[in-house]
C-alpha cells in the first residue's frame, strides 16, 4: 500500500516566541526609558536594574548599558523626563488660569497633579544619590521645572540665566527665601500626599472625601 502520509512543512505554525513585554523600537533609547518607567511603577526602585529594563523591553541585556552607560545614567534620563513632564503639568494648569494668585495656585495644583499621577517617578527625581546630577539632560530639565515652579510666588522672573549645573539663576537673598518657601510648601504637600501621610488627618476633619481634597484646600488658601 502506498504511504499517503506527507510531511506538511509548508504553512506549519511558527514556534518562535517574543518577549512578553516587547516594545516597538522606533527609538531604542526611548523604548528603554519606557521600559524603565514600567519597571519602576511595577517593582519600585529596588527592582529597577539594567537587566530588568532589558528584559521588560525585550532586548539584549547589554542594550541599556550601551545607550546610558550605567544604572545612574538610566535613572538620570528617567528623572530628566520627569522634570520635563512636571514643567508641562504646571504650564498646563497655568495656561487655563488667570493671572496673579489664581495662576500661582494653578501652578501649585499642577505640581500636585504630576506627583499623584507619577508617585514613583516623583520620588526618584529627588534621590540625588542615585543620579548623575551633572548629566546635561538632567541639568536642563531641572531648570525647566524650577522655572515653572517660580511662578508659584510671582509671575515675572528676575533671575539671571542659570550657569554650570545649577537649576537656578543668580538671585538675591530675599528671592531665594521666597523660592525655598514655595518649593518646600508645595513639594512637602506632594510628598505627604503620595506617601499617604495625610489619610488620617483628612479623615479626622470629616470635611474631605479624600486626602487630595485636603491638599487642594491648603493650596486654595494660599
Amino acid at each position: 500500500m502506498q504511504n499517503t502520509t506527507v510531511a506538511r512543512k509548508r504553512g506549519r505554525p511558527s514556534t518562535k516566541t517574543t518577549a512578553p513585554h516587547a516594545y516597538h523600537h522606533g527609538s531604542l533609547p526611548d523604548a528603554l526609558l519606557a521600559a524603565a518607567e514600567a519597571v519602576l511603577r511595577r517593582d519600585g526602585l529596588r527592582g529597577l536594574t539594567l537587566r530588568a529594563i532589558a528584559r521588560e523591553a525585550g532586548v539584549s541585556h547589554t542594550a541599556p548599558q550601551h545607550h546610558f552607560g550605567d544604572t545612574a545614567g538610566v535613572l538620570s534620563e528617567l528623572a530628566a523626563s520627569g522634570h520635563r513632564r512636571l514643567a508641562h503639568a504646571m504650564a498646563k494648569r497655568a495656561a487655563a488660569a488667570g493671572s496673579g494668585a489664581e495662576r500661582q495656585r494653578a501652578i501649585a495644583h499642577g505640581y500636585i497633579d504630576f506627583a499623584v499621577e507619577n508617585p514613583d517617578l516623583f520620588r526618584l527625581m529627588s534621590r540625588n544619590e542615585l543620579l548623575d546630577t551633572n548629566r546635561p539632560s538632567l541639568v536642563e530639565a531641572r531648570r525647566m521645572s524650577a522655572g515653572g515652579l517660580a511662578g508659584v510666588f510671582d509671575d515675572a522672573s528676575s533671575e539671571r540665566p542659570a550657569e554650570g549645573t545649577s537649576a537656578f539663576g543668580k538671585m538675591d537673598a530675599a528671592r531665594a527665601v521666597k523660592m525655598a518657601s514655595a518649593w518646600g510648601h508645595v513639594h512637602g504637600l506632594a510628598s505627604l500626599l503620595v506617601d499617604q501621610r495625610l489619610n488620617g488627618l483628612a479623615a479626622a476633619a470629616g470635611a474631605f472625601a479624600t486626602p487630595r481634597e485636603l491638599v487642594d484646600a491648603v493650596i486654595d488658601g494660599f
